[in-house]
């Protein structure tokens, strides 16, 4: 699960870094070009009535004077967008980004967002494909594809010139978030019992998609090139090329699709490398109760049949948006909470690994509904507390702090979602409900953006949200201690132990 955790952090994230905005520039004069970067800024830049630079226009005059007398045009010289680009300031973003290549800033710094929204777009087509080829091809099949789309995403993405070219390339990039992890953890649940369930998807995350996220910031700071930013974060994916010859197809699934021999031959590599024989009798039970529980439907056709699994879904689909919109959003905040960018990302992000040493031990005890619920309660009043203090030092902390719970309420869902789904339906599910949170945080860079209009206005939108959506955790069943459903049938006998489906399953 390792490189698939790397991979999927590296991917989600990567895009923040290769469109980072330096906040320090302004309107290129070619003119000037033979004096200092700091001349030519207080040649060229005009103040605005707080006393800040604009970075966004110059003075409309004659600079072949200016050069000769080195000195600004009188104030009330009139003024006009950057005719001939911008020059940067490489200090809180120490290399070139596309956005300073490229110009994205000012009126066209729209740009940044979108390109993030077309990203998160082709997560929700890679996420309905993946999930449809997992639960009718197979766990692996579905992975090796998912990463080969971030591979061929952030490649091409090296080669682009332009915004749609761009766009294209993250539209493919995306469409690997977040199924090049997904499969595999689907997949390594599907083998582990109820007793080690919550410990091995839980430090998968925080160890390898936590420690990505952390190493993240460093890597590009390292390279110091988007291009080879780019290339850099596709590595981990490309071992997935690995993965048929050392990872065993699930036998659930195989179960489900009639491949009963299949699954007993999986089951018995399991057997020599454990060095644990499972014994005759009860192999001979299993087979024959396997090729009695075959689903006959499949797909995600068998959520919308069922009425308890229906409403089930909607549920936590509604959830699942509300703690994803947080958790994206508090992340792409890092640029404008008053520190570095690096260091605040990296921080934020460290409180993955703690908040799920947490959550391990709450987890199986006080179940996945107030495990998602609470945290995303605290980390929504903190949201809006946050909105309303000055940036720095106290907006970081208090940004850090509610990061830290809305992880406990992202690692739990993650968790909580494949354990509702019966297998016949649990990958293709799993990532229904995952595309859905993607269809909602397609809209989180413009949140992020939002802080141009009021600064803080993006806070107070997550911290709504969050505090809106997540109480809807509190009408789903409870899976602490349950087996996941192998089928329609062990479904329905979870869903009659929340009152709402009771009469409809």
């Amino acid at each position: 699960m390792m490189p698939f955790g790397i991979a999927w952090a590296f991917l989600y994230f990567c895009q923040m870094f290769v469109t980072a905005t330096p906040d320090v520039h302004w309107c290129r004069v070619p003119e000037l070009d033979s004096l200092s970067m700091e001349m030519r800024r207080s040649l060229v830049t005009p103040t605005t009535g707080n006393y800040d630079f604009d970075k966004c226009n110059t003075f409309d005059t004659n600079w072949t004077q200016v050069l000769e007398s080195l000195r600004a045009p009188e104030a009330g010289t009139p003024t006009i967008p950057c005719p001939n680009g911008w020059e940067f300031q490489f200090e809180d973003i120490p290399y070139s980004t596309v956005v300073s290549e490229r110009g994205w800033v000012c009126d066209r710094a729209y740009l940044v967002p979108w390109s993030q929204s077309i990203s998160f777009v082709g997560s929700v087509i890679g996420g309905i494909v993946c999930g449809m080829l997992a639960d009718k091809y197979g766990r692996l099949p579905a992975l090796v594809l998912a990463n080969v789309f971030g591979i061929i995403g952030n490649v091409g993405t090296i080669f682009t010139t332009g915004f749609w070219d761009f766009s294209i390339c993250r539209f493919i990039a995306g469409m690997s978030v977040d199924s090049c992890f997904l499969l595999i953890y689907i997949l390594v649940l599907e083998y582990v019992g109820t007793r080690y369930r919550t410990w091995v998807s839980n430090l998968s995350i925080a160890l390898f998609f936590g420690g990505g996220c952390v190493l993240l910031p460093w890597v590009a700071l390292w390279i110091s090139d988007w291009k080879w930013i780019m290339f850099a974060t596709a590595v981990p994916s490309v071992l997935v090329f690995l993965t048929p010859f050392l990872v065993p197809e699930s036998a659930r699934w195989l179960i489900s699709k009639g491949r009963v021999d299949k699954a007993v031959t999986v089951l018995k590599r399991f057997e020599k490398m454990n060095g644990n024989k499972i014994p005759d009798n009860v192999m001979e039970k299993f087979v024959t109760i396997a090729k009695t529980r075959i689903e006959k439907e499949e797909g995600i056709s068998l959520i919308f049949k069922t009425p308890s699994l229906r409403i089930m879904v909607v549920f936590l689909i509604i959830a699942f948006m509300a703690v994803a919109v947080m958790f994206d959003g508090i992340i792409r905040m890092s640029e404008n909470l008053g520190m570095d960018f690096f260091v605040t990302f990296a921080v934020t992000s460290a409180t993955e690994i703690p908040s799920i040493i947490v959550l391990l031990f709450l987890l199986d005890r006080l179940g996945r509904r107030w495990l998602v619920f609470a945290p995303m309660m605290a980390a929504g009043i903190l949201c809006l507390v946050t909105a309303f203090v000055p940036r720095g030092i106290i907006s970081v902390s208090l940004a850090v702090t509610a990061r830290f719970f809305n992880n406990m309420s992202y690692v739990s869902i993650i968790q909580w979602t494949p354990e509702l789904m019966p297998t016949a339906v649990r990958a293709s599910g799993a990532s229904f409900v995952h595309i859905t949170a993607f269809a909602a945080v397609i809209v989180s860079p413009f949140i992020v953006y939002s802080d141009n209009l009021w600064e803080g206005l993006s806070l107070i939108i997550v911290g709504v949200v969050g505090l809106a959506g997540a109480s809807l955790a509190l009408f789903l069943p409870e899976t602490k201690g349950q087996r996941m459903p192998q089928t329609l049938d062990d479904w329905k006998e979870l869903a009659k132990k929340k009152f709402y489906v009771r009469n409809t399953s």
